[in-house]
């Protein structure tokens, strides 16, 4: 049987990889990392993590994102398994060391008899004889390939601006302010590092982000978007004084044990691996300068004396006008020999970046196997998703989407508010078990 080739090593290109194998149809996985660097990554490991560690919530009754979590995982997901091996505490949500995380991916696919990993860019389009063919290079997509793809659909490229959060090492954070404590006590309680502000540290905290100075844009990024959620924590700020109050920095559900004085603002620090050295600081991606980064963060009570074990960055993501150009099985209606799969079609996120991966490698592998793909009911996490970018959503004025309810088709009867997330979720796993018994 011939191999599918799957171009990009990331969270999609991994998974993809693996439900492929694990269909028992022979894959290539090919991988520029190793030979190419790109703007963001800092290993060659697959499926590194960039941006965050965290994967988000994990409550498939209430949550979209934690309901796609519970499709992915009875779906055999090799993202969701090293993930579920490799977490750190993160309250309700699923959090991930991601050194970790990225060698028990790259070690699990290394180990099957059905996959070949190819160190090598794909510079432009991939070759004729290459029948069935999964781009999943990401947003950090190589120049090379990036201009043929968007030659071929015939649309410009469309880009946003994602944001890195600086970690810092836990020695170096004064614990005679700082607290553990989840907000709401939620998870096991004290999943999160504390660092409170009171209301004259919060301005002053808030003039410094205006008044810092930041990375400057080149003339042909001046007009990108950032991503909503994954906005500059300086950018919010202008936004107005009260906005970060309301947003990352808000200080209800939690409680200093140093003082019974209410506070004005809290930082929040969540684990960023297993052994619990290092703290990424949530919600505080960047563009300030290095320099800047640290003369203001180590202001906030508890960092004075913070030691860095990355400063925040910011890096520019290009993506495809997925409802133009996408049917609705991932192929480019332009030469379907082709599909894409991860944050390239629009989808935001790390979970539904592997979650397109995976629906991608389960169409091809079909189709390798003489059978025709069907796409899952839209009532599903993966449907919703999957109809949103192929022709759900407006192509004038397509952004990056993260899974949520308001994708999914509403109920025919009426359904009480209170009830209608936890129903949505039991009607998407009673159709995705109807959906997978007919694959």
């Amino acid at each position: 049987m011939d191999p599918i080739h799957i171009i990009g090593g990331g969270l999609a290109g991994s998974e993809a990889a693996w439900q492929i194998a694990e269909q028992g149809v022979p894959v290539i996985l090919h991988e520029m990392r190793g030979v190419k660097k790109t703007d963001a990554h800092h290993t060659d490991g697959l499926a590194e993590m960039v941006c965050s560690n965290s994967f988000r919530s994990d409550d498939y009754e209430n949550n979209a994102v934690g309901l796609l979590h519970e499709e992915m995982r009875r779906m055999n997901s090799l993202i969701m398994a090293a993930a579920e091996r490799n977490k750190v505490p993160a309250g309700s949500a699923l959090a991930v060391d991601r050194d970790a995380f990225s060698e028990d991916v790259t070690k699990t696919l290394e180990a099957h008899p059905l996959v070949t990993i190819e160190r090598e860019e794909i510079a432009g389009l991939p070759p004729k004889e290459w029948d069935n063919v999964i781009v999943a290079t990401g947003p950090l997509t190589s120049p090379a390939l990036s201009e043929a793809v968007l030659e071929l659909c015939g649309e410009d490229g469309l880009a946003f601006f994602d944001a890195i959060a600086p970690i810092v090492y836990k020695d170096s954070i004064n614990f005679d302010k700082a607290w553990y404590q989840s907000r709401y006590d939620k998870g096991d309680g004290a999943d999160y590092i504390n660092l409170p502000m009171s209301k004259e540290q919060y301005d002053e905290f808030i003039t410094d982000l205006n008044e810092g100075e930041k990375t400057d844009f080149k003339e042909w990024e001046e007009k990108t978007p950032y991503f909503e959620g994954c906005m500059p924590i300086e950018v919010m700020a202008e936004r107005g004084p009260e906005t970060l109050r309301f947003g990352p920095m808000k200080p209800v559900g939690l409680q200093s044990p140093h003082t019974d004085e209410p506070h004005h603002a809290v930082v929040q620090l969540r684990q960023d691996n297993k052994l619990g050295t290092l703290y990424n600081i949530v919600g505080f991606q960047t563009k300030l300068k290095y320099g800047e980064q640290q003369r203001i963060f180590r202001k906030i009570p508890g960092l004075e004396d913070a030691k860095f074990a990355r400063l925040g960055g910011l890096h520019r993501n290009t993506f495809i006008n997925s409802p133009l150009v996408l049917d609705g099985l991932m192929r480019m209606k332009a030469d379907t020999r082709l599909r894409f799969a991860g944050q390239m079609t629009g989808v935001e996120g790390y979970v539904e970046s592997a979650a397109m991966g995976l629906i991608c490698g389960r169409f091809a592998a079909t189709e390798r196997k003489g059978g025709t793909p069907i796409a899952p009911p839209e009532t599903t996490a993966f449907g919703a998703l999957i109809n949103h970018i192929t022709g759900g959503a407006d192509a004038k004025t397509f952004q990056p989407m993260n899974v949520n309810f308001g994708l999914f088709p509403p109920f025919e009867h009426r359904v009480k508010k209170k009830e209608r997330k936890p129903a949505m979720s039991k009607r998407a796993l009673e159709d995705l078990a109807s959906w997978m018994e007919n694959l």
